[in-house]
């Protein structure tokens, strides 16, 4: 089993790595299962992503603080924008953006409702 979790945790911090560039894909929930997954298969690895300089403050604020960095809320804001307008253009059907519309605002409400990492607001 352990090298189950340790794929799965890979597999995420690949997928991670990814929506760093992808706006259809989210970083941090993808992060957060992969320390999961590495906290069940290996403390090497999962002590390796909570140390990266890169991978592991996002981990941190979330499980610290549940906490989302500004400019992440701004990146994500503009890919669900994004998202949606590519609807419209692409003609869905009004049902479809209705119930698009309403899960996006849901999850903006939820990104922006969210503190930003004290580390950041200057609170240290």
């Amino acid at each position: 089993m352990r090298y189950v979790w340790i794929s799965i945790g890979f597999m995420s911090v690949a997928l991670g790595i990814a929506g760093a560039f992808l706006p259809l894909l989210p970083t941090t929930p993808f992060l957060l299962l992969a320390a999961w997954a590495f906290s069940n298969g290996s403390e090497r690895l999962h002590n390796w992503l909570l140390d990266h300089p890169t991978l592991g403050p996002p981990i941190h604020a979330w499980e610290d603080e549940h906490a989302i960095a500004r400019n992440v809320k701004v990146i994500a804001s503009i890919s669900i924008v994004a998202v949606f307008l590519l609807s419209v253009v692409m003609a869905a059907p009004w049902w479809a953006l209705t119930a698009q519309g309403v899960i996006l605002i849901g999850v903006s409400f939820f990104i922006w409702t969210r503190p930003e990492p004290s580390h950041q607001r200057g609170d240290e």
